[in-house]
């Protein structure tokens, strides 16, 4: 029997507080943070002191204690919003490997200052620039000095909230490759606190790109960090790391189906309003099929969001799942992005209508953090049994 998923009502209450929070955040404010570049500092604020981006901490650290399904409900109502959660939906699921890995005295020194908004851990230190997504090719390099501290070397790319943040989960090599007898053995995890090493083998550079993504890439330079910040054991870090991507891809999904649903809002009540040669627009079945069609679209992808959801918080394997709710929201958002340009016409790419916004905003996920060809490549390896295609 598949677990059960949360249902609508038990949900209600915190897709209602979100909505009331993100009505203060209306899109004159989005418009103007997508303007000046600008990091949307209120609004995270906000969402910390509510506690949602704390969601998935456990009580005994000073965090909600909810579940997979009620975090995936807080980001989809974000983005139904009209908000953005881009901003800091790392800091609710990049924890995860520290609840997961880390020491009970990591757990206590980091977990609490997290769930209270005191920490920001949104720094997500994986991808390079010559490995891409092939994450087992990576080159920075983490070399133990003495019994006090790894000396890190290296580059990241597409490290996102870098500069807003005050801890990195970084991933690096600590075995050469010709030593390991595995592709995933020899990588390691660890906890850098960033406010210790900037100007110190730190240096953060900003990546302008055609959203407002605050994404930058970062270089090490005999970076010292603590060996007590080595998160679980040496070596094993490529395991700790994939253990919190079903995660990720569930809540970026979500984020996907609440875009998705704004679209469908937005492309809706104009095709009712907008009137041309006496007549709404809607009217037209080539207005109506689109949207109805972006419906069906988004309603079979939020299933298979929640259905990832409900395994992942009965502890059972959901890489399937996630990895295709990931792509499908994805599809359907991009879709439902395309669709709504297309019902406003030449207004829809007038800044004041935010859909322009929107649009740039929700095409990142059909590439990151995983693309859609890799997804493919993971079912048909994983799934359906095909030979490797790389």
């Amino acid at each position: 029997m598949s677990p059960r998923a949360a249902s609508d009502a038990e949900l209600e209450p915190i897709r209602e507080a979100v909505r009331a929070l993100c009505a203060e955040f209306p899109g004159e404010y989005w418009r103007m943070v997508d303007r000046e570049r600008d990091y949307p500092t209120a609004f995270v604020q906000a969402l910390t002191k509510a506690g949602f981006l704390a969601a998935l901490i456990p009580e005994e650290y000073g965090g909600s204690g909810l579940t997979m399904s009620a975090a995936a409900a807080i980001m989809e109502e974000i983005h139904h919003a009209g908000c953005n959660g881009a901003a800091c939906h790392a800091q609710m699921y990049t924890m995860g490997t520290v609840l997961r890995h880390g020491s009970a005295e990591q757990k206590q020194k980091y977990l609490p200052g997290i769930a209270k908004g005191e920490l920001r851990l949104q720094a997500f230190g994986v991808t390079e620039p010559t490995s891409g997504t092939d994450t087992l090719s990576l080159r920075t390099t983490a070399v133990r000095e003495g019994n006090s501290d790894y000396v890190v070397n290296g580059q990241k790319i597409w490290t996102s909230r870098a500069e807003h943040s005050d801890l990195m989960l970084l991933l690096a090599r600590t075995t050469p490759r010709e030593q390991i007898k595995k592709r995933t053995e020899g990588l390691s995890v660890f906890l850098v606190d960033m406010r210790t090493v900037k100007d110190k083998g730190l240096t953060i550079r900003p990546i302008r790109t055609m959203m407002n993504h605050a994404t930058t890439e970062v270089f090490f330079d005999n970076m010292k960090v603590p060996a007590e910040n080595l998160i679980g054991e040496e070596g094993k870090g490529f395991r700790y790391i994939i253990s919190g991507m079903n995660a990720e891809r569930i809540l970026i999904a979500a984020e996907c189906i609440g875009d998705a649903k704004w679209f469908i809002d937005r492309a809706s009540a104009y095709a009712k309003e907008r009137s041309v040669f006496g007549r709404p627009i809607g009217q037209n079945q080539g207005v109506q099929f689109p949207i109805a069609r972006c419906y069906m679209q988004m309603r079979a992808a939020e299933l298979m969001v929640r259905e990832a959801a409900a395994l992942y918080e009965a502890g059972e394997d959901c890489g399937e799942q996630a990895n295709m709710a990931k792509q499908l929201a994805a599809e359907a958002s991009w879709a439902a992005a395309d669709m709504c340009v297309q019902t406003y016409g030449g207004f829809g790419f007038a800044e004041e209508f935010d859909i322009e916004r929107k649009f740039r905003e929700t095409r990142l996920y059909t590439v990151a953090p995983i693309s859609t060809n890799l997804v493919l490549s993971y079912i048909a390896e994983h799934v359906l049994g095909l030979p490797r295609s790389y």
